[in-house]
């Protein structure tokens, strides 16, 4: 067993382009936000470790793009993924509407009862809103999947939202520590990233 940590998650943010992906794991990783973020190219990840029911854990956080152009790519970070957090934006009833087919994603590609977490993402913008609470607590309650509004901005439920994603996969797994399987951790180092591209704002 690894003495730095007893679990190693790997995490995947999935959910359309500019619904504020890159924010929350600015936010959670770095405790930053930026209005000016630039869209992600293909995928980036930041780590962070956390104290959790008296373990160390240590999350592996993948950032994905959100661009069809690159659903090939990002596709394959599914496998392996021990928790899924799918994100779209209160202000974007399409990004909602997405959810579905995000959902069918993550049963095409990630590994069978993979850990879920659906995250409403703004709701700092009250004025803009235009998904109600109460119809995605009903989606996803009646997919069987946790959910949380959030804003990356204000930092309000960043980081309840991933401590409940790891919270639900550590529960899964019972109480036997994670092996340090090579094939089911990705071992990075701090800091790396996939150089991203101009584009629009996620926040």
């Amino acid at each position: 067993m690894n003495p730095e940590y007893d679990y190693l998650f790997k995490l995947l943010l999935i959910g359309d382009s500019g619904v504020g992906k890159s924010c929350l794991l600015l936010r959670f990783a770095d405790d930053t936000y930026t209005e000016s973020y630039i869209s992600t190219i293909g995928v980036d990840f930041k780590i962070r470790t956390i104290e959790l029911e008296g373990k160390t854990v240590k999350l592996q956080i993948w950032d994905t793009a959100g661009q069809e152009r690159f659903r090939t790519i990002t596709s394959s970070y599914y496998r392996g993924a021990h928790g899924i957090i799918v994100v779209y934006d209160v202000t974007d009833q399409d990004s909602f509407n997405n959810i579905q087919m995000w959902l069918r994603e993550i049963e095409r590609y990630a590994a069978e009862g993979v850990s879920k977490l659906l995250v409403g993402n703004k709701n700092d913008l009250t004025d803009k809103k235009v998904v109600d609470y109460t119809a995605a607590k009903e989606f996803s309650e009646s997919s069987s999947i946790p959910f949380l509004e959030t804003s990356a901005k204000d930092s309000s439920n960043v980081e309840q939202a991933f401590l409940t994603m790891a919270k639900q996969i550590k529960d899964k797994m019972g109480t036997s520590t994670m092996n340090n399987n090579p094939q089911q951790t990705v071992r990075v180092s701090a800091g790396a990233s996939v150089q991203p591209n101009q584009g629009g704002g996620c926040c």
